[in-house]
């Protein structure tokens, strides 16, 4: 019998090493990522966190002058070679980034835009799409009779979870999110969290955040960068009420950062 190999990761990052130019920005990072699970990064200004989030996906690839080194191991496959399909990545690994970036055109077509890309035509398909991922948002409701209007009319914590519609249209397996309630008033926030713990269910979601607060309702995991290392990775509770490292409780509790 052909034995299978099943992944509990998502991702397993092995050894990464990044530089911008000369500079060293991320040192050495082993992460394993569990599937349907929410990681969230935290860590102060500067300490690498969307930095890592964006090799995930390798968005990273858009900024000049960029070195890696190591492994990121997607579904058991390395992502770091020249062979890596990165359109098929980007639709099995979206992102949502800090301030709801929607395209001046229609709420339908924000959301379709993802499907037509890879080919989607028909109208009834994308229909069923664009449904669904606004369903998924818990969106619809809101939404369902304006979806020809201008997605810029809508406030910004729609437009915030339009673009997890947009993300979820294209059915990732995983989705990123860099800072995706810092811009929001505290009800905005609060619906955008109640979306993450539901829709872990059926995703792997890495969250950068800032929020420790945030961190501390959301996630399963959270792991706390500084200077471009990996201080600490460990379940949530354990990382706000002992932490293994001295760093690790500094931050949480305010000393720096």
């Amino acid at each position: 019998m052909t034995s299978i190999t099943v992944h509990r990761q998502a991702f397993q990052i092995n050894d990464l090493n990044l530089w911008y130019g000369d500079h060293h920005a991320l040192k050495s990072i082993n992460f394993p990522i569990n599937k349907k699970e929410v990681t969230a990064i935290i860590g102060p200004s500067g300490c690498g966190k969307s930095t890592f989030i964006k090799t995930l996906n390798l968005m990273i690839n858009y900024v000049p002058n960029v070195k890696m080194t190591g492994e990121i191991n997607y579904n058991g496959q390395n992502i770091l070679n020249d062979k890596t399909d990165l359109v098929d990545l980007r639709k099995n690994v979206g992102m949502v980034f800090q301030k709801g970036n929607v395209f001046p055109q229609s709420i339908f077509d924000n959301v379709a835009y993802g499907p037509r890309i890879h080919g989607i035509k028909r109208k009834v398909h994308l229909e069923e799409m664009v449904t669904k991922a606004l369903i998924d948002v818990a969106l619809w409701d809101e939404v369902k009779d304006r979806l020809h209007s201008p997605a810029l009319g809508l406030s910004g914590g729609q437009q915030q979870r339009l673009c997890i519609a947009r993300a979820l249209a294209t059915k990732p397996d995983v989705l990123l999110m860099d800072e995706p309630t810092s811009a929001l008033d505290p009800i905005s926030t609060l619906k955008i969290e109640e979306l993450i713990l539901e829709l872990k269910e059926k995703y792997t979601i890495v969250i950068v955040t800032h929020n420790m607060q945030q961190a501390s309702r959301v996630s399963d995991k959270t792991a706390f960068f500084l200077m471009g290392e990996l201080i600490e990775l460990d379940d949530t509770a354990k990382i706000f009420s002992r932490p293994s490292d001295q760093r690790t409780e500094d931050y949480i509790t305010g000393r720096f950062g």
